[in-house]
Formats: C-alpha cells, sequence, structure tokens
C-alpha cells in the first residue's frame, strides 16, 4: 500500500516511533508470559544468542550491544 493511502485511510496514523515501541514491547511481554517462571544460566542465553545471529546476521551488532550491555551492567 502506498504511504499517501494509508493516511487517507486512517485519519490520525500511529508515529513511526509508537509502532517500534509497540512491536519491542509485545516481544518482551511474550517471552515474560511464556517464559519469565524459567531460570536459565547466562551460558545458555549467550548460545541462544549465538544462534540468532548465525540465523539473523544482520542483527550481529544489535545482540553484540546487548550482550555486552549485559556483561558489564553490574560495573556501571
Amino acid at each position: 500500500m502506498h504511504p499517501s493511502a494509508a493516511s487517507r485511510e486512517d485519519p490520525d496514523p500511529p508515529r513511526r516511533d509508537e509502532i517500534a515501541v509497540y512491536f519491542t514491547d509485545r516481544g518482551i511481554e511474550e517471552l515474560a508470559e511464556r517464559r519469565g517462571d524459567e531460570e536459565v544460566s547466562l551460558a545458555w542465553l549467550a548460545d541462544r544468542l549465538q544462534a540468532f545471529v548465525d540465523a539473523h546476521p544482520d542483527f550481529e551488532i544489535a545482540v553484540d550491544r546487548l550482550a555486552t550491555w549485559l556483561a558489564r551492567d553490574d560495573q556501571e
């Protein structure tokens, strides 16, 4: 659909930053609902992150930044 067609159908379309936040929150909420009671090791998480990057190399930088942030979280 052409962007101008969407604006004609919806007089108040959502802002781009609202859409990005919604999808991010939805994934986090699903994780909490499905697996929130589980305990996992950081080694398991690292393996899962590596598998994700192997399957989706375009996300390597973002995943690496997340892993670095998690690794250093207690130092700041």
